[in-house]
């Protein structure tokens, strides 16, 4: 594999400097790494960037809450990142915030390059402003109705409908997200940027733009759609001055990818280096001279496909050459949710709890392709975790460190046989191809494919009985199994950094495995060198510590949902009697076929004189399955079948048709309403329904839905509520209330 000449930059989208990492800032973070990591070891001169996204008005909002600055607030999840993605293994060469001055200098340079190419120009429109507050109200600061599709819908974007993003004057019926009164439009100049001029351009642009398919796919539809004049002014006082323009600031998707390449100059300032070679690359024929990779979550596509290479064209910067959009991430086959609390925090529910990172690195690279929605379950972890780590790869380390270290004291005489050599030169060339597409989870089938195939020729050549009777012949056969166990760990570094270092040093090994090439894979061992004490790298996870885990889990959902009010006054967490009876059936029987497997337990050396079965060779996946274990697989969960019910149970609800009379908000939440109903009886049903985000309260008078009138009555915020209200949700965020498809008088059944 020769390195490219050509120099690379790899950004992630920015975290946000308001809150706490989770599982889904990781889906992007450690596959960046893996792929930053793999270059590397491919000889490649690759620079790892990130930083803080510190703007927008979701930072001045929170910091109002606080009671502090803004600087102060993300001072805070500043460093709380930058801990976070050191205990994780993750490494960034720099690591800014785009409040820094190279970033105010670098947003300031190029907004002002866009202004003299004439790619901006001055418009007044109406911008919403509350009387109440008296300011002017950017961003988030205001809600109100999406003019596309009429869901409640942020002043930037529509977040729980239509997914558009939105411009300044755009809601319908706007509100002060702050003090909850309505808002009124008031006419004022402001900046826009000429993205409709740049639709030619990004159509060519997107046909060579290299990446996952959910990013460039997903842009081309947009600019198909037709491309609207970009807003890139706001009222604030946070933020880069917008150049020339007193009083308003540098919207912050302007400023926020302009920090990649101020975090750039940041590092080229400490180590003497240009960062002109990858932002300002010369072009000829080929492209430019350099490679610029943009690892993102899925839901800012737009902006890194569309907006961001457009004013990188227009101030004459170097463009963007592969994006990478990883899938969103789901708690235990549920939404992710902060609100709902399905939620992961990496720190105080991972790493607080003593979980080391490789587990987590391994999970989020090997679940599922990195373009698909990856499920996180505690259950789905510990399976994961114990058939493949545990059972395979940790099994094979330790079974052949130990007997080596046992019967030699160090590295036997031997050479590689050619099917080992054969193999390992296979096993590299296809797990760095599989790279080239971004393909993590492929990666790390792959290697640990030849983990199993090492396990086997650990157990066909039978060493413990071997060593009886031909203790040079035996050393041969160790000797081969150290070098699988060699490039085990260079292949296996990108992904599990700290568990291979210290498999390194247990091969006698003093270097760093990180800034070992793939090639040392294949140089052989040094006979006589010394060994490093052999130790267990992967335990088992243990029933009770999931368990554990799955209880904290379930009461964050139950306390997010009470405080929604979305759960009935005086309903406690569900009883886990139950569910504790089928944990020890279960932890029981897992046990029983433990034994009956009769593998090599926490990968440990076999009894000598004893045969231990062992998988024939079969990629990780398969062993697990051999083993009677549930298997990771690539497809979308299968959601689960509920119990049959007959007509008769059906019946049991008795649903009628009824017209909202009145709409009240209720104190206590912010997700329900108190609704009073007419179902044709001789009085209105009181009904609280947690369908406040989807409906304005005025909207929802006159309407005609579908109610549940035999429901048992339950208190809800400390409200009585005497029925249902029938609405469906894709699952997606939106909502809808079962209306009929013609006038029907109250009291009408549904039958």
């Amino acid at each position: 594999m020769k390195p490219e000449k050509k120099p690379m930059i790899v950004t992630c989208g920015l975290p946000y400097a308001n809150g706490m990492a989770h599982l889904g800032h990781m889906r992007t973070y450690v596959p960046a790494d893996i792929y930053v990591r793999s270059q590397r070891k491919q000889g490649r001169e690759v620079v790892f960037i990130c930083g803080s996204d510190t703007h927008g008005t979701p930072i001045v909002v929170n910091a109002e809450k606080e009671g502090v600055t803004p600087k102060e607030l993300i001072a805070v999840y500043h460093d709380h990142f930058l801990k976070i993605f050191s205990r994780m293994g993750v490494h960034f060469d720099a690591f800014g915030t785009t409040d820094d001055p190279e970033n105010h200098n670098r947003t300031t340079d190029i907004v002002q390059k866009l202004i003299d190419g004439g790619h901006v120009y001055s418009k007044n429109i109406d911008i919403a402003y509350c009387p109440h507050c008296d300011r002017f109200l950017p961003d988030r600061y205001v809600e109100g109705a999406c003019p596309h599709c009429s869901k409640i819908a942020r002043g930037d974007e529509c977040d729980q409908g239509c997914g558009k993003p939105l411009y300044p004057g755009e809601l319908i019926d706007p509100r002060c997200a702050v003090c909850k009164n309505p808002a009124e439009y008031r006419n004022q100049e402001h900046r826009f940027f000429k993205l409709s001029e740049f639709d030619g351009f990004l159509k060519r642009y997107l046909e060579t733009l290299r990446g996952t398919d959910n990013a460039v796919n997903y842009a081309k539809g947009w600019v198909t759609q037709g491309l609207e004049d970009w807003c890139i002014t706001r009222n604030m006082d946070w933020g880069v001055l917008f150049p020339g323009a007193e009083g308003l600031v540098v919207y912050v998707w302007v400023d926020a990818p302009i920090g990649y390449i101020a975090f750039t100059e940041e590092w080229a300032e400490k180590t003497g280096s240009s960062w002109e070679k990858f932002w300002k690359a010369p072009a000829d024929e080929n492209g430019q001279d350099s490679e610029i990779v943009h690892f993102i979550g899925g839901d800012i596509v737009y902006h890194h496909c569309i907006f961001w290479p457009a004013m990188l064209k227009g101030a004459g910067y170097s463009l963007p050459t592969d994006i990478v959009a990883s899938g969103m991430v789901k708690i235990d086959d549920k939404k992710f949710s902060k609100s709902r609390g399905y939620v992961v925090w990496v720190g105080e529910d991972y790493l607080d709890h003593g979980f080391h990172p490789d587990l987590l690195r391994y999970y989020l690279a090997g679940y599922t392709s990195h373009t698909k929605d990856l499920n996180f379950g505690w259950e789905m972890l510990q399976e994961k975790v114990n058939s493949e780590l545990v059972a395979v790869l940790g099994n094979l380390f330790y079974r052949s460190l130990l007997f080596a270290s046992k019967n030699f004291g160090e590295i036997p005489k031997g050479t590689v046989e050619p099917e080992i050599e054969n193999r390992i030169k296979a096993t590299t060339t296809e797990a760095v191809d599989a790279l080239l597409e971004y393909e993590f989870k492929k990666y790390t089938d792959i290697v640990m494919e030849l983990a199993s195939f090492s396990n086997t020729y650990f157990q066909s050549h039978e060493p413990w009985a071997l060593i009886k009777t031909d203790k040079e012949k035996c050393g041969g056969v160790v000797y081969n199994c150290l070098q699988l166990v060699k490039a085990l760990a260079v292949l296996f570094e990108p992904v599990a950094p700290g568990k291979m270092q210290e498999a390194w040093e247990q091969l006698g090994l003093s270097s760093q495995v990180a800034s070992v090439l793939y090639e040392e894979a294949l140089v052989p061992l040094v006979p006589g060198s010394g060994l490093g004490k052999p130790e267990i790298l992967f335990t088992k996870l243990e029933d009770d510590k999931i368990a554990e885990m799955a209880e904290i889990a379930k009461k964050r959902v139950y306390l997010a949902m009470k405080e929604a009010g979305l759960i009935p006054d005086g309903e406690k967490l569900p009883d886990e009697n139950g569910d504790k009876k089928k944990s020890d059936k279960k932890a029981s029987d897992k046990k029983m076929s433990d034994k009956k497997t009769s593998a090599p337990i926490e990968g440990s050396a076999p009894i000598e004189g004893s045969a231990p079965k062992e998988d024939s060779g079969k990629s990780a996946p398969d062993s697990a399955r051999a083993a009677g274990e549930k298997s990771m697989e690539n497809e979308e969960p299968k959601a689960e079948l509920l119990p049959e019910i007959s007509i008769d149970d059906f019946f049991r609800a008795q649903i009628k048709v009824g017209k909202i009379l009145s709409a009240e908000t209720i104190e206590k939440s912010t997700k329900l309403y108190k609704i009073m109903v007419d179902v044709g009886e001789d009085a209105p049903r009181q009904i609280v329904s947690g369908i406040r985000a989807y409906y304005e309260a005025e909207d929802l008078i006159g309407k005609t839905v579908c109610v549940i009138v035999n429901l048992k009555p339950a208190k809800l915020c400390g409200v009585q509520s005497q029925g249902m209200i029938l609405a469906a949700d894709d699952g997606s965020g939106k909502v809808s209330l079962l209306e009929p498809d013609q006038e029907l008088g109250p009291g009408s059944k549904i039958c």
